[in-house]
């Protein structure tokens, strides 16, 4: 896939990068990118990876614009209030890069259709608020041989993590799932929303850039022989002490997707 003088232009200053190059900037208009959610998440990675130059970028969402998301889902503005997220999403990349192609999928994703969609994107970023809908998506990823992009925030807190659990890890063993993480959702009702408690807008914006930088990394292959991208690492970010932490989380041997039932299983058929 070969760049116009325009995009060369456009992209001057990324492509100059030893860890980018020409070579990464092609694969980057070359790769298809799946958007889990065009919210406080979604927005600022929709945002990036436009400017970054993803050549075709899906958003799912259901749901509209209202007046509350606006403080932190920057991609949207007063006069879509009301709109489709999608369609207030997919104008506003195009104000931001005419040369990214746009999938509007309106709809809500679900366990039944998380393979059938993400099998057709390259890479999948999850900015949903719901622990449903990341199970569901990160099993899919699993399933498809897709990495996923993960994040999640609070009141004044976040985190983010790169899942890449259908490969080997430098140990031999498996990379780990989100369940590896996150074992079990948490009860009903234990984890308020933000219409509940809040959330910092700023925040949103901070881990949703992230999750663009995490999604550039791993199509461009990397940056350079000191790479050190997230899989196997959650990042957390605490904006009320100005803390950022990297926790070292490693394959569960008992995880219901890979762990040594699950293989056993695929053995024995």
């Amino acid at each position: 896939m070969k760049l116009s003088k325009e995009e060369i232009a456009r992209y001057a200053r990324q492509i100059v990068l030893r860890g980018v190059g020409g070579p990464g900037q092609n694969k980057l208009k070359a790769a298809r990118v799946l958007a889990i959610g065009a919210g406080g998440l979604g927005s600022p990675a929709l945002q990036y990876l436009a400017g970054a130059g993803v050549g075709t970028l899906g958003v799912v969402d259901d749901d509209v614009v209202s007046l509350s998301n606006l403080h932190r889902q920057v991609l949207h503005a007063t006069a879509n209030v009301g709109r489709k997220k999608v369609d207030s999403a997919a104008e506003a990349i195009a104000r931001i890069n005419p040369h990214v192609e746009v999938v509007r999928i309106e709809r809500r994703l679900d366990a039944s259709i998380a393979r059938g969609l993400v099998a057709d994107w390259d890479l999948a970023l999850d900015g949903s608020d719901n622990f449903a809908t990341r199970y569901a998506v990160s099993d899919a990823c699993f399933h498809e041989h897709k990495p996923l992009v993960t994040a999640a925030i609070g009141e004044y807190d976040g985190t983010l993590t790169t899942l890449k659990p259908y490969e080997n890890g430098p140990d031999g063993k498996p990379n780990p799932t989100y369940r590896c993480l996150f074992p079990e959702a948490p009860p009903p009702g234990t984890v308020p929303s933000c219409s509940q408690v809040g959330v910092l807008g700023a925040l949103a914006g901070a881990l949703g850039s992230l999750m663009a930088l995490e999604a550039i990394r791993e199509i461009v292959g990397g940056f350079g022989d000191d790479d050190r991208g997230l899989v196997g690492r959650l990042l957390m970010i605490d904006t009320r002490s100005m803390r950022f932490e990297t926790l070292t989380y490693g394959w569960d041997e008992a995880n219901p997707l890979n762990g040594f039932a699950a293989q056993g299983a695929v053995d024995s058929r």
